[in-house]
C-alpha cells in the first residue's frame, strides 16, 4: 500500500514550506531555490507543478533531474535517519523536509546547497 503523502498534492505542502521558512525569517525564494536545487525543476517548472496540483510521486516523476549531491543531505527528519530511509519516493521527499528544516533554522544558503 502507499503511502498518504506519496499522494498528497505537493502544492497543499508547498505553502506549509513556506510558511515554515517565512515563520524564521526566511524567504519563498529561498525555499524555491532549495526545491530547484533538489529536483532541477527551473523556477517556471516548479510554478507549473504547483498550478497542475501533482501528488509528491508525479512532482519527484517529472522532475528533470535529482542533485547529483543528494547523497550529501545527512540527519534525521521526524526521528528518522534520511540517508536510511528505503523508499526512494520516501527518501527524496525526506530529503526535501531535511533541506527546509535547515533553512528554518537558519542555516546558509551555500551549506544547505552542498
Amino acid at each position: 500500500m502507499k503511502h498518504r503523502i506519496f499522494t498528497t498534492g505537493f502544492s497543499k505542502v508547498y505553502p506549509m514550506y513556506v510558511q515554515k521558512a517565512e515563520r524564521k525569517g526566511r524567504t519563498r525564494d529561498e525555499v524555491d531555490s532549495i526545491i530547484c536545487w533538489l529536483t532541477g525543476y527551473t523556477r517556471a517548472g516548479l510554478e507549473d507543478q504547483i498550478e497542475e496540483e501533482n501528488d509528491f510521486e508525479t512532482f519527484f516523476a517529472q522532475a528533470p533531474a535529482l542533485n547529483p549531491n543528494v547523497a550529501l543531505i545527512k540527519g534525521t527528519v521526524c526521528g528518522v535517519r534520511v540517508e536510511d530511509v528505503e523508499d526512494p519516493l520516501m527518501r527524496n521527499i525526506r530529503y526535501l523536509d531535511k533541506l527546509v528544516d535547515e533553512l528554518a533554522r537558519g542555516k546558509a544558503m551555500e551549506k544547505i546547497l552542498r
